[in-house]
């Protein structure tokens, strides 16, 4: 079964089964068994060893939205909100009119201050045409022509009555896609680094792959100031450089990045703040750091982080800025809006 995917998962699942309640909040662990669960092969069964100390079983309608959760990765299961937030702007679009239109969104994104993460005011648009080409055929909203959406008052009411329907209430994140072993003698920012720096709160079990993840925590402490990366004070206590995670991120970045540079015979280039990255989008690549996109412009060759947006950009030239450890990317405005039939 292939095992490479999207990293972000936020994808069509259903309800998830647990050794145990319902799933009540969300869960963290680590990937141990990915299945088929009928004989159709339409759904994909997701073994996950929680570090609260239980075995968390999921049942997914997607398996494509699980490839890149190897066996050994660390994911995050999780009950995701009532309501969608595209839900909420398609809403507040056709207030007052009963209409969304996707040029009138596109409008009040670019006149807005609030940014859409990668620049693609039109792909973003996109995904509440396809929410609402899938609301269509559940007879909750009309499309009048491709530019107008008939909303009905209700709406916000009916779209999260139809998700709840169809078991589509779960969320799975990839929160690292190398195990324990890997993560400890990493050179980039790891899920324990995260932990280490208090950005994960959730508790370890004292059993089961929660103490895992404290004897793993234990070695990458140990690691990190080896590395140089953290001291201890003078009563002993462990302390981590500041600017750990970005400080790490970059230099597993540089290192990586040279070594696919020379592959293919180019110089590396790295990105700095505000800089500007153009080339071709050659694909991407997992770190320990997430996810890359690999950029090359014919002479010098980049890692910068990877959005979604990117899917269907590989082959093409793409232009993006660095904006701390994100990136905004620009694309041309000269292709129509995807409408589903």
């Amino acid at each position: 079964m292939s095992q490479t995917a999207p990293a972000n998962l936020g994808l069509n699942l259903s309800e998830p089964t647990t050794k145990g309640p319902h799933l009540a909040v969300a869960v963290t662990g680590r990937v141990i068994d990915k299945r088929l669960t009928d004989e159709l092969g339409d759904r994909i069964g997701l073994i996950i060893d929680g570090i609260d100390g239980r075995v968390h079983h999921v049942a997914l309608r997607d398996p494509s939205a699980v490839e890149e959760a190897k066996i050994g990765a660390i994911v995050e299961v999780s009950r995701t909100p009532s309501q969608r937030p595209a839900d909420r702007n398609i809403a507040i679009v056709a207030t007052g009119t009963g209409v969304y239109r996707p040029s009138a969104h596109r409008k009040m994104l670019e006149a807005a201050p609030a940014r859409v993460r990668g620049g693609d005011y039109e792909a973003f648009v996109d995904t509440h045409v396809r929410r609402l080409e899938a609301l269509r055929r559940a007879g909750i909203v009309e499309r009048a022509s491709a530019d107008c959406w008939l909303i009905p008052e209700n709406f916000e009411v009916r779209a999260t009555a139809y998700d709840a329907g169809r078991g589509n209430l779960t969320r799975i994140r990839l929160l690292s896609g190398h195990d324990l072993k890997q993560q400890v003698k990493s050179d980039g920012a790891t899920w324990l680094d995260r932990r280490l720096v208090g950005r994960d709160k959730s508790p370890l079990a004292m059993s089961g792959f929660g103490v895992e993840v404290r004897d793993a925590l234990d070695r990458r402490a140990d690691e990190l100031l080896r590395q140089g990366h953290a001291s201890r004070t003078v009563d002993g206590a462990w302390r981590p450089r500041a600017n750990l995670i970005l400080t790490l991120q970059q230099q597993e970045v540089e290192r990586a990045g040279r070594e696919l540079a020379a592959e293919r015979g180019l110089a590396f280039a790295p990105v700095q703040e505000g800089q500007t990255v153009r080339g071709k989008l050659l694909g991407s690549t997992q770190l320990a750091s997430g996810r890359f996109a690999m950029i090359d412009n014919g002479l010098g060759f980049s890692l910068v982080p990877w959005r979604p947006v990117l899917e269907n950009k590989i082959g093409r030239e793409v232009m993006g800025m660095m904006r701390g450890e994100d990136i905004s990317w620009q694309f041309s405005r000269a292709r129509t809006l995807s409408i589903g039939i």
